[in-house]
């Protein structure tokens, strides 16, 4: 490894925002592991919003992009005028993220970050833009969480047209999971030795303590009926009704309540889907929650009914809290965190009568929760740090 030290030029960790999901909770890990080694670390923020903000390390610095006014007509000018975006279509609309895009090329020509790792489709082309306009020296690296971009919407396919022009610009590619690298090199036409795969910093010591922490909820009584757990934004893809769905079909067979922690748009049709299927009163959805990990251990089983994925973050957090889970065998992530099947069963997509079997299999014989955490370990944040910082540094 190659050392640094806080007087040295930092490494930067690039993202939107610090909202509640997988991916901003993984590069905060990785932020956090790598100040603790001694490194100098700037997260830099299109937006400083987000629950995770409470989260960061009093040593790694915050670096708020202030965006200018007027923004959008200049980067239409910039549109029409730069060969780089003669690929952008007229309509398209001009996301926050790209509106902090001189911000960007400010802070890399002012601080001169030893390495810059983005990750998120939007903040990673900004992140290459930005590199681009500001030149120097910093190493970029671009971290990437899913692709799945079907159905192949106008919008969708606009931004794989934008990935394949722009991602090879980057340094280095790097993919949370085997089936995330083989997805992008074949949309995105990049050859697959070009793209490393890193599993995510998942299990830390936080975590481990996290899910010791006292829990007050009437469902975790002793004597009550299992609880089944779901994590995860109230979105599309993670595919909450057929969760609902198969719990439905659970309580035909005996006893189970469902606990759903997460926000999101889709709130009104999971409690309307509830009421329909009359199980309002064993479904419940409480909202994000800080600290999920106390309710993974306590859980009778952890289900994951996700549409498609990278490398689902919560899966791995249920195993390393001991939590038995159930997981639909999405793209991608879930095969290779349960070794196809080995960990947890695996059912199809969208599936509900499936994922009911699976859920009463491991009610009726749940594995050895030692046995689980032992899997987790795979998923470190110090394995990961390692694997991060030689990419960063160029040492891999």
């Amino acid at each position: 490894m190659v050392e640094d030290t806080r007087t040295q030029a930092p490494l930067a960790f690039f993202l939107s925002s610090l909202a509640g999901g997988g991916a901003e909770r993984v590069m905060l890990h990785l932020a956090a592991a790598l100040s603790r080694r001694g490194h100098a670390i700037d997260l830099v923020l299109a937006s400083a919003e987000g629950p995770y903000l409470t989260q960061v390390p009093a040593a790694v610095n915050i670096v708020v992009l202030k965006q200018p006014p007027r923004l959008a007509k200049l980067w239409q000018a910039l549109m029409a005028r730069s060969s780089y975006f003669r690929i952008v279509p007229r309509q398209c609309t001009l996301p926050q993220q790209i509106e902090c895009l001189p911000a960007l090329v400010r802070y890399l020509r002012r601080e001169r970050p030893v390495s810059m790792l983005a990750a998120g489709n939007r903040v990673n082309l900004v992140a290459l833009w930005a590199r681009r306009f500001a030149g120097g020296s910093t190493r970029l690296v671009l971290g990437q969480h899913n692709l799945t971009l079907a159905p192949p919407t106008v919008k969708r396919r606009f931004r794989l047209r934008l990935i394949r022009r722009f991602y090879p610009w980057a340094d280095d590619l790097v993919a949370v999971s085997n089936g995330v690298a083989d997805e992008l090199s074949v949309r995105a036409g990049i050859p697959r030795q070009r793209i490393i795969t890193i599993y995510n910093p998942v299990v830390t010591a936080e975590l481990r303590a996290q899910m010791r922490a006292p829990l007050e909820h009437p469902w975790f009584a002793p004597g009550s009926p299992p609880v089944l757990l779901g994590v995860g934004k109230l979105m599309a893809r993670k595919d909450f009704p057929t969760l609902i769905k198969a719990v439905a079909r659970v309580r035909a067979v005996r006893p189970v309540r469902l606990l759903i922690l997460g926000e999101g748009k889709k709130r009104r049709e999971l409690e309307t889907l509830a009421c329909k299927l009359g199980v309002t009163a064993d479904v419940a959805l409480p909202g994000f929650v800080a600290n999920p990990f106390a309710y993974m251990a306590r859980a009778a089983m952890f289900v994951l009914s996700s549409v498609f994925e990278g490398l689902p973050t919560v899966l791995i957090e249920a195993l390393a809290c001991g939590c038995p889970v159930v997981s639909t065998d999405c793209p991608s992530g879930p095969a290779e965190i349960l070794d196809g099947g080995t960990y947890g069963p695996l059912v199809p997509v969208g599936d509900a009568a499936a994922l009911a079997v699976a859920i009463l299999s491991v009610l009726n014989a749940p594995p050895a929760r030692e046995t689980l955490r032992t899997r987790a370990a795979l998923f470190s944040v110090e394995r990961a740090a390692d694997q991060y910082l030689d990419v960063l540094l160029g040492a891999h």
